[in-house]
Formats: C-alpha cells, sequence, structure tokens
C-alpha cells in the first residue's frame, strides 16, 4: 500500500489532503475524495458514473463492493496488477481528476 501511495503521490499536480478511510490512505481534493490507495494494494476511484461501464469494460475495473452491496456505477476498484506502469496509474488519477472537476 505505502508503494502505491507514494507512486500516487509522485503523479499527481493538485493539492491534496490525504485521509485515512476504506482501509487505506484516500486522497482529497477541494473535500472531495478523489480515491483510494486500499491495503489490498487495490485503487477505490471515484469516476463520472457515466463512464463506468466503459472504464469497467476498456480498463479492467470492477464495481466497488462494501461488505455485500455496490457503492453504485462511480465507485470501481482497479486491481493492483493493472496499476504496474506509470502510464496505467496517470490514467486513473486523470480520470478521477476530470470528474472532480481538476482537469
Amino acid at each position: 500500500m505505502t508503494d502505491l501511495a507514494a507512486r500516487v503521490r509522485a503523479l499527481l499536480d493538485v493539492p491534496t489532503v490525504e485521509k485515512r478511510m476504506f482501509g487505506g490512505i484516500s486522497f482529497m481534493a477541494d473535500d472531495a475524495m478523489l480515491l483510494s490507495v486500499r491495503g489490498s494494494g487495490d485503487l477505490l476511484v471515484r469516476v463520472d458514473p457515466a463512464r463506468s461501464e466503459e472504464l469497467r469494460a476498456d480498463h479492467g475495473a470492477t464495481l466497488t463492493t462494501m461488505g455485500n452491496r455496490s457503492m453504485g456505477p462511480g465507485w470501481l476498484t482497479v486491481p493492483a496488477g493493472r496499476l504496474g506502469t506509470a502510464e496505467q496509474l496517470q490514467f486513473w488519477l486523470d480520470v478521477a481528476l476530470e470528474f472532480n472537476g481538476q482537469r
């Protein structure tokens, strides 16, 4: 988790606040959560719900569940195996920043 959090910090180009939540480290901008690096090494990303299906089909993300319930189409989990390169991670940072109005 700490390695992925360090990679996120290095790539984010907007001011963020870090908070412990969702079993990991969440990155907030303008009081809104962008994403969370989870203890499992996965990334929880807040996305435009209208893009959810496309992002799942084309980029290997899944709908996020907490317990037995889906968090809805605006919350996706990106498996650690899909975050190995800087380009892969930057893609998801850009998706989160775009949805949050930072791009």
